[in-house]
């Protein structure tokens, strides 16, 4: 359809689902009705889609072809550790030296990958402008850099931490009602991949970023607060950084000093 020169828009589906109410009956027919409609009635919100750029898409399939490779590898190496614990050393070093080839070659196809990965972001010059923006913030390791760039389409499609923090699932939301009032909460509607290297990415920039280490310390050990709360507020730091070195186009500075007029 794009090669065609159609317009193209987007749109989740619990999204266009939620927006009719209470609905009975669905074919398809009247689904394309109830589609269409919902097209007519958002036209002066909706955006047209464009596609990422061949590079970014090579990017993001190298990305998702390591992450098949590590899943595999810990399917494989999680029960020859068990074994240690639940049989004897002979049955366990049998069983690991049945796989030894198969980890050593999942280890190979890592390596590739990530060699594969490296020669994505240097060729491009925009990829390696964003990539080293994204890697100077405390924190951030090349993995999840690449999952930041991936997602937001090198920040076209997401350019606003609060929108990103939502994407994410780092966001908290309200649910009061009356005299109702519940404490906030993350939505489990997000990116769980992009959430879970945003907490690692959290628990090591508390190891080794001063501001963020103190931040923590004073919220849980003197203010008593929930510790995933805590690192939420964290993630969520990390990612107001992120999004200002790239929308300022410099990178993190630990000391920095606003330059006055």
């Amino acid at each position: 359809m794009y090669k065609k020169k159609a317009h193209i828009c987007l749109e989740a589906a619990t999204q266009i689902k939620h927006s009719l109410g209470n609905i009975r009956g669905k074919n398809d027919k009247i689904d394309a009705q109830r589609i269409a409609g919902y097209a007519y009635d958002k036209r002066d919100k909706l955006r047209l889609w464009q596609p990422k750029r061949e590079t970014v898409q090579q990017l993001a399939h190298l990305a998702a072809t390591r992450l098949r490779l590590i899943t595999v590898k810990k399917q494989l190496k999680t029960p020859l550790n068990e074994h240690d614990a639940f049989s004897t050393q002979k049955i366990a070093r049998q069983s690991l030296q049945i796989c030894s080839h198969s980890l050593k070659a999942i280890d190979e196809d890592l390596d590739r990958a990530d060699k594969a990965i490296r020669q994505v972001i240097q060729a491009d010059t925009e990829l390696s402008r964003l990539f080293s923006l994204v890697t100077s913030v405390s924190g951030i390791g090349k993995v999840t850099a690449v999952q930041v760039i991936v997602a937001t389409n090198e920040f076209k499609d997401i350019n606003d931490p609060k929108k990103f923090a939502c994407y994410s699932g780092v966001a908290p939301f309200t649910d009061d009602s009356g005299k109702v009032i519940k404490r906030a909460r993350v939505s489990h509607m997000a990116n769980k991949k992009v959430k879970t290297l945003l907490h690692l990415s959290a628990i090591v920039a508390i190891q080794y970023n001063q501001d963020l280490k103190l931040f923590y310390e004073r919220k849980v050990v003197q203010e008593k607060k929930n510790k995933m709360s805590v690192i939420n507020a964290v993630r969520n730091k990390l990612i107001l950084r992120i999004f200002a070195c790239v929308n300022q186009n410099r990178p993190y500075e630990k000391n920095y000093q606003k330059s006055l007029a």
